[in-house]
């Protein structure tokens, strides 16, 4: 049983609040974003106690979502129910932010009202809601650094034809209802963790990745995906003759019926309106294809007592992609006090940060089979030899647009029955970077 609900930003704005039990104790806001702000470290228990009353909260779209509860009710069962319904404002509003929520405000109460009764769940399913919800989402833009016009998907280029818009899969499920396109959305997404040895070999490789679908189409009735015909799971004999894809784990949405999945690599579903993941898979300790991005560091101390930071960034991603939103932070010594730079392009940008001891180098677009440099100094009081080792370790974060690290691949995205001409598919891929440390 729940007794409040409510959303607050990273700063602890209060976004919204609901009160399902008739209970005057709004003050419980103040005291759960005190007890989470006073915890050290970014990552806050996702339980705690004050006095006789449990918060349970998850993070999503950079916001707080919590939920208050007595000793009677399982934590596990409100944190999945916690995750649902960010999910569902994110079919109903589009874009999980601050902005968004505050606008919609209206409507994510309606919402509330259906999904919970006296504090007692009672769906989250947005085909039973959409029977119900009458409030009309406020849809605000995302703000992006690159001009949209001009972008795909995770800020990819749109120069080919046929490439779906950055924010094509941000907006309301409500907007297929009347009027609306009938499109649908299959991502593969893929997060890598790496750590490179200070001597360039690599010691740990992961990929966690998952298939998501965003349906805007009401009149479907079964989706059929197709993957690679080599695909495996773990490491049995390879399927097919071409390349082999490989994974360690995974896992399928309970919608999912795997009767082809065995002899075609095909995943069947009939799907509802809104966001779902359909398959999670992992890949531990390996790579199928070299790491994106290697380094080549010298750390020295000048004649004049600066400490010199000469760092060479190799991208290896095939000559056709790209690699954007690069960012490598360098950790250095404590005391560092000015910083002067010198990038190998006019559009990167570097700033010391002296809170968290690091310098920060930004690349906005990285090609693949090219090479990037730079020359930080730094000016450090009472520099000593034991300094140059509180250099590193380097860590990078990035996106990776149209490549999937794994290499799987959707072969075919069939619809039944089959829709309209003006209906539209888009299949898309991104890699990110989960954790892609190098030592130095």
């Amino acid at each position: 049983m729940i007794h409040q609900i409510f959303i607050l930003s990273s700063k602890g704005d209060h976004l919204l609040y609901k009160d399902f039990r008739g209970e005057t104790c709004s003050d419980l806001v103040n005291v759960f974003y005190e007890m989470v702000t006073a915890l050290p470290g970014d990552q806050p228990p996702v339980v705690m106690r004050h006095k006789d009353r449990y918060f349970v909260h998850v993070r999503q779209g950079g916001l707080f979502w919590v939920a208050t509860t007595t000793a009677d009710s399982s934590p596990f069962t409100i944190i999945e129910f916690l995750n649902r319904l960010s999910a569902l404002v994110k079919d109903y509003c589009g874009v999980l932010n601050e902005t968004n929520i505050t606008e919609n405000f209206a409507l994510i109460y309606e919402l509330l009202d259906e999904v919970l009764d006296y504090g007692y769940i009672q769906t989250t399913s947005s085909d039973i809601l959409k029977n119900f919800i009458q409030t009309e989402a406020v849809s605000s833009k995302q703000f992006n650094l690159f001009d949209l016009s001009n972008v795909g998907l995770f800020g990819a280029d749109t120069q080919q034809s046929k490439v779906a818009p950055s924010t094509a899969a941000t907006r309301p499920i409500q907007g297929s209802r009347e009027g609306g396109k009938s499109e649908i959305f299959v991502d593969v997404i893929e997060r890598m963790s790496v750590v490179i040895g200070s001597n360039g070999v690599l010691m740990k490789a992961d990929v966690e990745g998952e298939i998501r679908v965003k349906c805007y189409m009401p009149n479907c009735s079964e989706i059929r995906i197709g993957l690679n015909e080599e695909f495996s799971i773990g490491k049995s004999q390879l399927r097919g003759y071409g390349a082999a894809v490989r994974v360690d784990e995974c896992s399928f949405h309970q919608a999912v019926r795997l009767d082809e999945f065995d002899n075609h690599r095909i995943l069947r579903l009939s799907p509802s309106q809104g966001e779902l993941t359909v398959m999670q898979y992992l890949l531990s300790d390996e790579l199928p294809s070299a790491p994106p991005f290697r380094l080549f560091p010298t750390i020295e101390r000048d004649k004049g007592g600066r400490l010199i930071v000469y760092l060479k960034l190799r991208c290896d991603l095939p000559p056709n992609s790209v690699a954007l939103n690069l960012c490598a932070t360098v950790p250095v010594p404590r005391g560092s006090l000015s910083l002067s730079q010198e990038l190998s392009s006019p559009d990167q940008r570097a700033e010391l940060r002296p809170e968290s001891r690091a310098v920060v180098w930004n690349i906005p677009r990285f090609a693949g089979g090219t090479q990037l440099s730079a020359l930080f100094k730094l000016d450090i009081p009472d520099l000593s030899s034991a300094s140059l080792l509180e250099v590193g370790p380097v860590s990078l974060s990035f996106e990776l647009p149209k490549l999937t690290a794994t290499g799987l691949q959707i072969r075919f995205l069939r619809l039944s029955p089959i829709q309209p001409s003006q209906s539209q598919r888009w299949v898309r891929y991104v890699t990110h970077s989960d954790s892609y440390t190098i030592r130095v």
